[in-house]
């Protein structure tokens, strides 16, 4: 596959996951006149996203690195699709907090797969020296000195 094309998928996937968060905080008054929710209710939809999300990313970067992390980025992306339509089209406090449970799992799935997709199409570069580009390089003995 073309390495633009991946950067692309990847870079578009990220940010719908940081996109999310933004949306949501911004959408809670709308979601609370429109739909009714209580105050509790309202946290919940956040704080299930983030409860998810933060829970499980530790678990699926080890699935990735045992499940493949292509695959793996593509349930997740799927995952996140889907559970983004369901809070869409979520009627009651319950199915949107559950969709945003949701949400947060393919977003936990995602976001370390994309990462280490990244990383594996765009090895690190080596400068002049021969080290890659963030390895720091030592401070020069009169500077050190100096202090």
């Amino acid at each position: 596959m073309n390495r633009t094309a991946i950067l692309v998928i990847i870079l578009i996937s990220y940010f719908m996951i940081l996109l999310d968060n933004s949306i949501i905080f911004t959408g809670l008054p709308s979601i609370q006149e429109g739909l009714g929710f209580s105050a509790t209710a309202l946290t919940w939809v956040q704080d299930a996203y983030t409860l998810t999300f933060g829970g499980l990313l530790l678990l699926a970067a080890r699935a990735g690195d045992i499940i493949g992390r292509r695959r793996l980025f593509i349930i997740g992306l799927v995952l996140f699709s889907v559970a983004s339509l369901l809070v869409g089209v979520a009627q009651t406090e319950v199915w949107m907090i559950a969709a945003r449970a949701l949400q947060g799992v393919g977003a936990a799935i995602v976001a370390p797969a994309s990462l280490s997709l990244l990383t594996a199409t765009f090895p690190r570069a080596k400068n002049a020296t021969g080290r890659s580009a963030s390895t720091p390089q030592p401070l020069a003995s009169a500077r050190a000195s100096e202090w």
